[in-house]
């Protein structure tokens, strides 16, 4: 696959990949003014809660099929519709603030239709990137990814809150589909390398073994199913934090909106910092212990907001910083060994599968930590994630191989049943 990535293809991602940070501002505005207008108007962990899980069901559900989609279809083709879609059903939220029909529970249906589009936008865009990115800028890429990420998802909320202030959200949300206007354009100018044409063998006839072509790339691999449970576990015991935060700054720590601009934007700036970081460097070795070490520091850092005294928005400020500022270098890691072991014409199916492995527990995440915070305080609901977290990780680096595989090869191989999975652990 590496002769299909040129010069060109290289300049043509960056392009597009551009224009999809302005979408990527869109929908992070979009996504802070519904939560925040969502704990305005009930205030209420349980329907916050509610409507996490709502937001992120259809991206579980679709998340398999999508990636079946992402390795059958015209890839180009799937991300337009899937950013017209978006704005499509943002549009309609537009049209419910301005005719005044707040009911929560339509609007929670509404943003959680979003999330339809999303399951098929995220495999996509990665599943590209092996066929416009040669190989050895990958780990670079990756970081600068989430170095431009991290700014501008440190933009959004800064922006989603100042517009709060002075307009009414039927206006800001025109913010999105204004960036997806802005995104289509590349897309529609550059050019997306086909995958190599190949003979359909019988096992890729039907979408449910194409499904399992998936889970057998990801088992092949040694320690990889390892790294995804890792994985798993961290987005179960890190969920609360996501979901719950708005409320924590707004309703616990009885913040303004200043306050909870500048929590949400050192978090973001943490994670900005982090991912600029990693760019410095052009390959990284050692990748297991940069994840695991990585986590623990963050696991400080969410310890540092859980237990800041009441208002001490300096502590909560720092502990997100701490806390964000190691994303970049675990998700870099982890998304470097995908593109890296995993062959190029799988890496969609892949993709889906390990977005679906890696968010199994989400949805009872979701729909339980709001009434588990109300039963036993916010605070002590993050300070038993952050330290059961914090055990986990040193368990699994103790008692587990996944520090002393390879993960800077390609793991081609058929498609034989029999295949001994014994080392994929």
């Amino acid at each position: 696959m590496e002769t299909t990535v040129t010069v060109q293809t290289f300049r043509s991602y960056i392009f597009f990949w551009a224009g999809q940070l302005f979408s990527l501002l869109g929908s992070s505005i979009v996504q802070i003014v519904i939560i925040y207008w969502i704990t305005i108007e009930t205030e209420s962990l349980t329907i916050i809660s509610i409507a996490a899980f709502f937001s992120f069901l259809p991206q579980f559900i679709l998340g398999p099929l999508a990636g079946v989609f992402t390795d059958r279809w015209n890839r180009k083709l799937l991300i337009g519709l899937s950013d017209f879609f978006q704005a499509l059903t943002t549009f309609s939220l537009v049209l419910l603030f301005f005719f005044n029909i707040q009911q929560v529970w339509l609007i929670i249906l509404i943003n959680s239709i979003r999330g339809v589009f999303q399951a098929f936008h995220w495999p996509v865009v990665n599943a590209i990137i092996p066929l416009m990115i040669p190989k050895k800028h990958l780990s670079r890429m990756n970081g600068i990814n989430y170095f431009f990420t991290g700014l501008v998802n440190t933009m959004g909320p800064i922006i989603a809150i100042s517009l709060l202030l002075l307009l009414p959200i039927d206006q800001i949300l025109w913010v999105d589909i204004l960036t997806f206007l802005i995104a289509i354009t590349p897309l529609l100018l550059i050019k997306i390398p086909p995958l190599p044409k190949k003979p359909i063998t019988k096992h890729e006839k039907s979408y449910l073994k194409e499904f399992k072509i998936g889970f057998k790339a990801i088992k092949i691999v040694p320690g990889l199913l390892t790294l995804l449970f890792v994985a798993t576990i961290l987005n179960f015991l890190g969920n609360p934090f996501n979901t719950l935060i708005i409320y924590y700054i707004k309703v616990t720590h009885v913040g303004t909106d200043s306050n909870l601009a500048i929590v949400l934007a050192s978090i973001q700036a943490g994670m900005f910092v982090g991912a600029m970081i990693v760019v410095t460097k052009k390959v990284w070795n050692k990748k297991p212990l940069i994840i695991f070490a990585g986590i623990l520091i963050g696991e400080i850092g969410h310890l540092i907001l859980a237990m800041a005294p009441p208002q001490n928005f300096l502590m909560i400020s720092i502990g997100g910083f701490m806390f964000a500022f190691i994303v970049p270098f675990v998700n870099t890691m982890f998304l470097t060994i995908l593109q890296t072991v995993i062959p190029p014409d799988k890496q969609g199916r892949v993709m889906s599968n390990v977005i679906t492995i890696v968010t199994l527990v989400s949805p009872v995440a979701m729909i339980i930590s709001g009434p588990i915070a109300e039963l036993i305080g916010i605070t002590t609901l993050f300070v038993i994630c952050a330290v059961l977290n914090f055990i986990f990780i040193i368990c699994v680096w103790i008692f587990s191989n996944v520090r002393n595989n390879d993960y800077d090869k390609v793991y081609e191989y058929e498609l034989d049943e029999n295949i001994n999975y014994q080392n994929s652990f």
